[in-house]
Formats: C-alpha cells, sequence, structure tokens
C-alpha cells in the first residue's frame, strides 16, 4: 500500500495553452549534452534535464552550462539502477547521493525528481518527500532507444507533440539511446510550423516547489 499523500505526481501540463515542456534524461554526456544545448539557444527554449549523480561528478562542467544556460536540473538518480532492484535503504541513497552532487556543483538545492525509469517505490517517493522534490514523469516519450529509435519514428513521435505535453527524451546513453537521432529530428521539428504556434518551457514554470 502507498503511504498516503505520496502519489502527487505529475505527468503533463495544461492543454489549454500552447506551452509543451521537453525533458532530457540520463546525462550529461560531453558528446551530446553540449551541442543540444546549442540547438537550444539557437531557438531561445529553456528546458529540463534530469542528470545522473554520477555523471555530474564526471562532467561538472556541464552541469554547470545547463545552469548557465537557464535550464531546469533535476534529478534522476545516481547510477541509474533500476529502483525495483534496489533495497529501500539503497533507493534512498540513489537520491541523496544525486541531490548532494547536484547541490554542490550549482550551488542550489534541486527541486525535481524523476526515477530512473519512471519506476519508484514508496521509500524513494518518502526521500522525495523529505527533500522537498517533486516528482515529474512525463505523459508523450519519442522513444529515442533501442530498435524504435530510429531518425523517422522520433520524427513521427515529435510531430504528434500536444500543447501541455511533457515530453521525454534523451541526452546521454548511447549504448541504449540515439541521442544523435533525437538532436536530428529535434531540429526538424523546431523548424515546422507546428512549432513554432508553441512555446517552449522548463518544468519549474508548471510546478512550484512543495511546501
Amino acid at each position: 500500500m502507498w503511504p498516503n499523500g505520496f502519489l502527487n505526481i505529475t505527468t503533463r501540463g495544461a492543454s489549454s495553452e500552447p506551452r509543451v515542456y521537453l525533458t532530457f534524461d540520463d546525462g550529461p554526456d560531453p558528446r551530446f549534452t553540449p551541442p543540444l544545448l546549442d540547438l537550444l539557444a539557437e531557438y531561445e527554449i529553456r528546458a529540463s534535464f534530469f542528470v545522473l549523480g554520477e555523471a555530474c561528478k564526471a562532467y561538472p562542467k556541464h552541469i554547470r552550462q545547463l545552469a548557465e544556460g537557464g535550464h531546469d536540473i533535476g534529478i534522476h538518480s545516481y547510477t541509474h539502477d533500476h529502483p525495483w532492484r534496489l533495497s529501500a535503504a539503497e533507493a534512498r541513497a540513489e537520491l541523496q547521493r544525486c541531490y548532494h552532487t547536484l547541490a554542490d556543483i550549482t550551488g542550489s538545492p534541486p527541486t525535481l525528481f524523476r526515477p530512473a525509469y519512471g519506476r519508484f517505490r514508496p521509500a524513494t517517493l518518502q526521500e522525495a518527500k523529505a527533500l522537498q522534490l517533486t516528482t515529474v514523469l512525463w505523459n508523450r516519450s519519442v522513444v529515442d532507444w533501442g530498435r524504435w529509435g530510429t531518425l523517422a519514428g522520433i520524427s513521427r513521435r515529435l510531430n504528434a507533440v500536444k500543447p501541455g505535453d511533457i515530453v521525454l527524451m534523451h541526452d546521454a546513453r548511447p549504448d541504449a539511446n540515439r541521442p544523435e537521432n533525437s538532436q536530428i529530428a529535434l531540429r526538424e521539428f523546431l523548424r515546422s510550423d507546428k512549432a513554432t504556434r508553441l512555446s517552449f518551457s522548463g518544468l519549474s514554470q508548471l510546478i512550484k516547489k512543495p511546501s
């Protein structure tokens, strides 16, 4: 049974406004994050990045670039281990280590959390609440991984984006995903007439810090 009050999870924005929330998981990655930041800057877009603690520790320069670009930076996990394979104590430690690693680099405590694989357990949500994190999933994935991560497939799913969507993409893990295809498809989408009728925001514009 889930503890009372712990299933307050954001999955999408309001469809009444032409606003879309681009989110990127699993970074930073020195091969894919910098060109993605250049692309977002070109279109003056603020996005949200859910980062891995071990990648933050390895590439703090790119975390600082995210912050300097005005992007929201949230916790994904420390190692990307599947939460269901961890003990409750290990699951809590994943959040704590990522939280403090990220805070040490940026100088500010993070406020957003997306669990690895989009999976969670009571201990995870309890720890997120203790750290005053808002848990955010997504309602539209471009599926930029595995055999489905083709340029044509990603482009088709991006073109289906609707107002209020929280869109899941990746800027790392090239062993499992295809960030290069994501960025090619994203550039094509941002050039489209449909994209010009939308506005793009970081999730901080959608979510207020929990009290």
